[in-house]
């Protein structure tokens, strides 16, 4: 049986490309390679096994030899759609006392359920812009919405990932074509105020800052040239990597508190500098295709593994 080491469980699934960039800051701090391992196959219904004998993880697919048995585990790269599923794995990380940093399913569901993250920030007065929960409304109810929250709104799943069916709404037949498009998926979604979030060019634009154990430790401002859609990555925006120092100063304490709210220790936090600041969501895990995010990502979240396994005398 391998003991001991790093175990990366990721999704292959997962578009970000994260899980190798996670697997070379492993290589980079350890002269090891990580022991990678397919979320999917300990998911419900996969055909892994996590066993937790004696106090120690045992990690075992049909078909791998030998067993797993890593001092720590990294879950990273899980879809929001199927992190529900990932449940009872956590549950035996957190019973084998094995370093990682992925084992509070309800922060888990907070952060994947813009629903309850939304409920979260009202819940620990972390600014955000108004925003109503749609859960298949009538058309004339997401009007309604629409008309209170001021005109001029965007709508996006409560379940969702790179900005994918996230549309800027602000006349009254395009509420009625996002109901029609939610309705068809079955998603329930989101409708905010918009932010106002222009810079003095006049393009949109928003930070994203990852906070790790209560610090900023990398930092970027996105623009989106396209004024009806968002400044993620996968729709066309452009970031530009800032150090965590030049982060404007009044976010840097809204990001933390945005993090600490859902009960996490790591988080990529989206947030827009105008009306005060305000927080748009918290990302599990962010991306890490952006320049930079290998050195100041991955390595600080790989080596804050390492630090706990040392403090144990495992590493």
């Amino acid at each position: 049986m391998d003991s001991g080491g790093i175990a990366l469980v990721t999704d292959p699934s997962s578009r970000t490309r994260s899980g190798a960039v996670l697997a070379e800051a492993v290589r980079r701090l350890t002269g090891r390679d990580p022991v990678w391992l397919d979320a999917r196959d300990f998911a419900a219904g996969g055909r892994g096994r996590a066993r937790v004998d004696g106090g120690v993880l045992r990690l075992d697919v049909p078909g791998r030899v030998p067993a797993v048995s890593p001092a720590g585990v990294i879950v990273y790269a899980i879809p929001p759609d199927v992190r529900h599923a990932m449940e009872g794995f956590q549950q035996s990380l957190r019973e084998s006392g094995a370093v990682c940093l992925g084992t509070d399913t309800q922060a888990w569901r907070t952060a994947s359920d813009k629903a309850l993250t939304v409920e979260a920030f009202a819940r620990h007065g972390v600014p955000q812009m108004p925003t109503l929960c749609m859960d298949r409304p009538r058309p004339e109810e997401a009007i309604g919405a629409f008309v209170r929250l001021g005109g001029d709104v965007w709508a996006r799943p409560a379940l969702g990932s790179r900005g994918r069916d996230v549309f800027h709404l602000t006349a009254v037949e395009h509420v009625r074509t996002a109901v029609a498009r939610y309705e068809a998926s079955g998603a329930r979604w989101l409708m905010a105020a918009d932010a106002g979030n222009f810079a003095d060019n006049g393009l949109r634009h928003q930070y994203r800052a990852v906070i790790l154990e209560g610090e900023v430790i990398w930092a970027a401002e996105y623009v989106q040239s396209l004024p009806d859609a968002p400044c993620n990555l996968a729709r066309g925006g452009v970031s530009t990597v800032l150090g965590p120092g030049r982060l404007p100063a009044h976010l840097r304490p809204l990001a933390v508190a945005a993090t600490a709210s859902m009960g996490l220790p790591f988080a990529g936090v989206d947030l827009a500098a105008e009306n005060g600041g305000v927080v748009f969501e918290a990302n599990l895990h962010p991306g890490l295709m952006s320049d930079g995010a290998l050195e100041g990502i991955a390595v600080p979240y790989v080596q804050a593994h390492l630090n706990r396994l040392r403090a144990r005398g495992l590493y």
